[in-house]
């Protein structure tokens, strides 16, 4: 079925359920983080380290991702207007490097730039041009109204995140355990992200770490919005992440049950049908098959 295989490409890329920071000047943390079962690591040269610390943590790094390890390995750079991004992308770049993390992006002109730098050290390192990733973070108010003018031209990049605490503090609002106030900025950048063209973005950090109610709620929260997965700061936070942001077995069930009843429905010339209750027709069943597809990917 053309459907299915269409939903089922698209839903293959979706594979980014946790990304675990790490501050990149810790390499005791660094040598431990790995196994906290993250989709990705990401090691940070930015917030998370002191400022006379990032050169020897730019070090620090690339020695923990030439080691084996689970998951993808990627690097916060600091931000394009401080001192320290050229050097973090001339030290870092190599083939042990999944990709890079850019905070605060706000203009497409920076992202050309950084696109550009990295091809440069891409093909002095012998490395396919474009094979490193980049994650920008979206962490102000220009950067947010900027969205589509930044992704609208195609590019490496392949889906952007989202950092509230950056964020709420540029534009003034109060970061709420409720993360009421966050609605709009969330539903803003979900749909930018299908309108460009990428995969769904990567939610905030949630910071309140003695409260994994608020954090479990925040959680799904951006599940019902779309996001595909969300940036964490701490070991305890990757489970939950990991469980929420892919089908539940009753979800998988459902969507078998979807898929099965509207072949047998179709096959007889019906395209529109119940099912528990439930009408499915065209639209409903693809959504089964993505259900489906996303299990997969994290079977096993």
């Amino acid at each position: 079925m053309q459907t299915q295989k269409k939903v089922a490409c698209g839903a293959a890329e979706l594979a980014l359920r946790s990304l675990l920071f790490v501050p990149g000047n810790h390499p005791e943390k660094i040598a431990k983080v790995f196994s906290y079962g993250a989709d990705a690591v990401i090691i940070d040269l930015e917030d998370a380290c002191a400022v006379i610390d990032k050169p020897k943590a730019r070090d620090i790094a690339i020695a923990a991702l030439k080691k084996a390890h689970k998951g993808l390995g990627y690097i916060r750079i600091n931000g394009i207007d401080t001192p320290f991004c050229f050097d973090d992308i001339k030290t870092i770049v190599g083939p042990w490097l999944d990709g890079i993390v850019v905070p605060k992006l706000e203009e497409p002109e920076q992202l050309y730039t950084l696109d550009w730098t990295l091809a440069q050290f891409e093909c002095q390192g012998g490395l396919k041009r474009g094979s490193i990733d980049i994650i920008p973070i979206i962490e102000t108010g220009l950067g947010m109204t900027n969205l589509k003018s930044i992704f609208a031209k195609p590019s490496r990049v392949r889906r952007f995140a989202f950092g509230a605490g950056d964020f709420t503090r540029d534009v003034g609002l109060k970061w709420s355990s409720d993360e009421t106030e966050l609605a709009y900025v969330r539903s803003h950048m979900v749909l930018t992200s299908r309108a460009c063209g990428l995969e769904p973005p990567i939610d905030t950090v949630h910071i309140q770490l003695d409260d994994l109610k608020s954090y479990e709620d925040s959680v799904e929260t951006g599940v019902k919005f779309g996001f595909q997965g969300k940036l964490l700061i701490h070991p305890k936070q990757v489970g939950k992440a990991n469980e929420l942001y892919q089908p539940s077995p009753d979800e998988l069930e459902k969507a078998k049950q979807v898929i099965t009843a509207f072949e047998e429905s179709e096959s007889h010339g019906s395209a529109s049908l119940q099912v528990d209750g439930y009408f499915v027709d065209y639209p409903i069943v693809e959504k089964a098959y993505s259900v489906v597809s996303r299990a997969k990917l994290f079977s096993g």
